[in-house]
């Protein structure tokens, strides 16, 4: 399953691609997280549906010190997840 989601808020300067890295390898999910140019964060993530379930869970929350207003979430066709490979962040130093 490959889900793509847009987390707007307070998601850029918090730490927040950091977070959804370090969620994302703990369920050793493949797919990237990178800030856009509007000021939203954005995931692609490819794994098992359970696994996703707790990934959309931490999204919702988001680390200390973020606001989180809106997740936006579309389902990816599955050979859009071939590609990914170990979760990374997309555009860090």
């Amino acid at each position: 399953m490959v889900l793509h989601f847009l987390i707007s808020g307070r998601v850029q300067g918090v730490g927040f691609r950091w977070f959804v890295h370090r969620e994302a390898s703990e369920l050793d999910l493949k797919g990237w997280v990178r800030n856009t140019e509007d000021g939203d964060v954005e995931v692609v993530a490819s794994g098992n549906s359970e696994d996703l379930d707790e990934l959309r869970t931490s999204l919702k929350k988001g680390p200390r010190g973020s606001r989180v207003d809106r997740v936006i979430e579309h389902t990816l066709a599955e050979n859009e997840g071939t590609s990914l490979s170990a979760f990374k962040i997309e555009g860090a130093w």
